[in-house]
C-alpha cells in the first residue's frame, strides 16, 4: 500500500508538472507563421509545396506562380529550415493525406556548410507539428538532440515583454483555431496566406557584407547533404515530382563570392544529375539571363528580394518550371 501511494504521488506530481507546462507553452509561445503554414499544408491539397530557406520564403511568391500556371501551392520555406526539417515536413504532409503533384526545393548551399543551430531553431516546425508518427520520428532524429530548455520550455526563446504584450492575441488565436495572417504585417515584411513574405524596399546604401564569407564544395556537411538525398529519394518513392531552384543573388554578391558560387553551382548540377532531379539555378549561365540582378531589386547583399521583385521572379519562375525539357 505504501509503495502504491508513493508512486500515486510521483504520477501526481509529474501530471501537475506537465499541465503546468502545456499551460505556459499554451499562453506564452507565440502563434507564429509556421504555425499557419503548417497547418494549411495538412488540411488542404496543393498542386505545389515549396520547401527551403528564407530565399524561397521572400522570393517565391504561390500566387504569382497560379496566375502563369494555374498551380495552386503553399510556401514552407522558411529561415532556419535545413534538409531534415524538409525531409520531415513532406513526410508530415503525405502522412496526413495531402499529397502534393510536386514539390520545389529552394537550395542555399550556405544551410549545407553549417549545422542546425542551438535554441528556438529546433521547435521552429516540431512545435507546430500534429500529433503523428512523422513527429515522433522527427523528435528522435533531430529535436532530441536540443537544449533541453529548449523542449520543455520552449517560450525561453521569446522575450518575456513580447510574449505578455501579445497574451490576449495568442490566447485568443488558439482558442478560436485563427489562422489567418491578421497582424503578421511590421514596418519591414508582410506575411501573406499562401506562405510568401514580402519585404518591403530597403535603399542598397545600408547594404554590408558583413557575416557573409565565402563557401566551397569541401564545407558541405554530410548530415545536411544526407537528408537532401532522402527528400529526394522520399519524393520519388511516392511519385512527386522534385525540383530544386536556387533563387538569384545581387550581381556584386555574385562577383564578391564568384569562385565559390561556381564551384558549389557545378557541384549541385552534377549532384542532381546523378539523382535525375532537375536543378535551376538563376545564378549560372543558363538561367542567369532571365531575372533582374540588379542591387535595387534585393533588401540585402544576400538575395533577399523585395515584393515587387519576387513576384516578378515567380513569375519567371513559374515559366521555367512549366518548360517542357
Amino acid at each position: 500500500m505504501h509503495n502504491f501511494k508513493k508512486k500515486a504521488r510521483v504520477l501526481m506530481v509529474i501530471a501537475a508538472a506537465g499541465l503546468v507546462l502545456f499551460a505556459l507553452d499554451y499562453f506564452l509561445y507565440p502563434c507564429t507563421f509556421i504555425r499557419n503554414d503548417i497547418h494549411a499544408a495538412v488540411t488542404e491539397t496543393f498542386d505545389d509545396i515549396y520547401l527551403g530557406t528564407s530565399h524561397g520564403k521572400i522570393n517565391i511568391d504561390p500566387s504569382s506562380i497560379q496566375a502563369v500556371s494555374g498551380r495552386t501551392g503553399h510556401n514552407l520555406c522558411v529561415g532556419g529550415e535545413y534538409s531534415i526539417d524538409s525531409y520531415y515536413l513532406a513526410k508530415l504532409i503525405l502522412e496526413k493525406g495531402h499529397k502534393p503533384k510536386r514539390i520545389v526545393y529552394e537550395i542555399s548551399p550556405g544551410y549545407y556548410v553549417r549545422e542546425k543551430e542551438e535554441g528556438n531553431n529546433y521547435l521552429l516546425f516540431y512545435h507546430e507539428f500534429p500529433l503523428s508518427i512523422t513527429k515522433l520520428s522527427y523528435f528522435k532524429d533531430c529535436v532530441a538532440k536540443c537544449n533541453f530548455r529548449t523542449l520543455f520550455f520552449p517560450w525561453y526563446e521569446y522575450p518575456l515583454s513580447y510574449e505578455l504584450d501579445n497574451l490576449r492575441d495568442t490566447v485568443a488565436r488558439k482558442w478560436n483555431r485563427d489562422y489567418s495572417s491578421q497582424g503578421m504585417k511590421t514596418e519591414l515584411q508582410e506575411y501573406h496566406e499562401d506562405g510568401f513574405i514580402e519585404r518591403y524596399p530597403v535603399d542598397p546604401a545600408t547594404f554590408s557584407f558583413k557575416g557573409m564569407s565565402p563557401m566551397y564544395p569541401e564545407d558541405l556537411l554530410p548530415e545536411n547533404m544526407e537528408y537532401l538525398t532522402k527528400l529526394v529519394e522520399y519524393c520519388k518513392d511516392n511519385d512527386i515530382e522534385f525540383v530544386a531552384v536556387t533563387t538569384p543573388l545581387p550581381a556584386v554578391t555574385l562577383r564578391e563570392f564568384s569562385a565559390g558560387y561556381e564551384a558549389l553551382g557545378a557541384y549541385f548540377e552534377e549532384y542532381f544529375a546523378g539523382l535525375g532531379v532537375r536543378y535551376i539555378n538563376f545564378n549560372n549561365r543558363q538561367y542567369y539571363p532571365l531575372t533582374d540582378h540588379s542591387v535595387e531589386r534585393f533588401t540585402d547583399l544576400d538575395g533577399h528580394m523585395n515584393g515587387d521583385a519576387a513576384r516578378a521572379f515567380s513569375k519567371v519562375l513559374a515559366e521555367q518550371l512549366e518548360a517542357q525539357i
